[in-house]
């Protein structure tokens, strides 16, 4: 499966030139820019196994970028974190398709993580505040892979409930690849079924 997501830069191409002018979006190799209200999700399905990997701003999830501080900010980031925990329902897979999670793996560095090495480090003197600007957008990436026992009921991804769960979320940008070959898609709220 590993293979799957190593393929997915390439396939992905013609959107990563697209966003090539924005330099500050090293997390997680994502091909977006860091920009409130859009998330991006990358979704492969190749014979059992399906695998899920959501990038957003903080601020989209949990409606801010700092650190949690406080008792109420605290509490929105663990009530976040376990939403994010519990993909099948996030995710509302069908039950016919008998999606189990092999494994999920969440990192933030709101959640406690040590931010990844910084790609911009060499960069600091090119622009003064780089590094800060770097830190002052929190991501937060969650990656998930199913087996499923009946993969072909997964006609289609519902994202209805990610947009209920975190409303700031307007939009979130797929590329998705199935059986049916590769697509990119933008999700709404309003339009949050994806056809496999």
């Amino acid at each position: 499966m590993r293979r799957l997501l190593l393929a997915l830069p390439f396939a992905l191409l013609p959107l990563a030139v697209a966003h090539a002018h924005d330099e500050h979006d090293h997390e997680h190799g994502s091909l977006g820019a860091h920009e409130h209200g859009v998330g991006r999700l990358n979704a492969v399905l190749d014979g059992q196994a399906l695998e899920l990997e959501l990038d957003s701003p903080a601020m989209n999830l949990v409606g801010f970028e700092h650190q949690a501080t406080t008792p109420a900010d605290k509490a929105k980031v663990a009530a976040a974190r376990k939403q994010l925990e519990n993909p099948e329902a996030l995710f509302n897979l069908p039950k016919a398709a008998g999606c189990v999670v092999s494994s999920q793996e969440l990192n933030s560095p709101l959640f406690g993580d040590k931010p990844e090495a910084d790609h911009d480090d060499d960069d600091d003197d090119a622009k003064d505040g780089a590094h800060e600007h770097h830190h002052d957008h929190s991501e937060i990436h969650a990656h998930y892979q199913f087996t499923c026992a009946t993969p072909t009921a997964l006609s289609n991804l519902d994202l209805t409930q990610v947009f209920k769960t975190f409303p700031a979320t307007q939009k979130i940008q797929v590329q998705l690849i199935g059986p049916s070959g590769q697509q990119g898609v933008e999700a709404t709220a309003t339009a949050a079924t994806l056809k496999f």
